[in-house]
């Protein structure tokens, strides 16, 4: 099972927590935030215990949804992106990688739109991450 590496319900994550499971990628973490906020200035940021086969995660907010899901683990995280199908449309056309295109096409539809999670652990990633991020505002 994919769980948090953050499972106390009683004890939410701070950043000393976060640096010490992310290592590496604890600035990637940090740049995903920046940019979110960077292209959304009123976005908000909260943990929420997901229960308890699930955990902790990290979630971005604009006022009407949530942008972007971080979900720790030992040594890297992983991005959830939860995409309308005006935004699924959009990525489908979009430069983004092709595996990527691939697995949001084959993810099963549900009333919110189509789920995909992707692991981080380097900066390569970052790229489509911040285009899906952009493709989620635009739609």
């Amino acid at each position: 099972m994919d769980t948090s590496v953050f499972m106390d319900q009683g004890i939410i994550p701070g950043n000393d927590d976060l640096k010490r499971v992310l290592n590496n990628t604890y600035d990637l973490w940090n740049s995903i935030c920046e940019f979110v906020h960077e292209v959304t200035p009123h976005a908000t940021e909260e943990w929420k215990f997901s229960g308890k086969k699930f955990g902790w995660s990290f979630r971005i907010n604009d006022k009407k949804r949530v942008l972007v899901y971080l979900l720790p683990r030992e040594g890297y995280f992983k991005v959830a992106f939860v995409f309308g199908q005006k935004a699924t449309d959009a990525i489908l056309a979009s430069s983004i990688a092709e595996n990527i295109r691939e697995e949001l096409q084959s993810a099963k539809v549900y009333a919110e739109g189509r789920g995909i999670r992707m692991d981080v652990r380097e900066i390569a990633d970052l790229s489509d991450i911040k285009h899906m991020v952009t493709i989620k505002l635009a739609n």
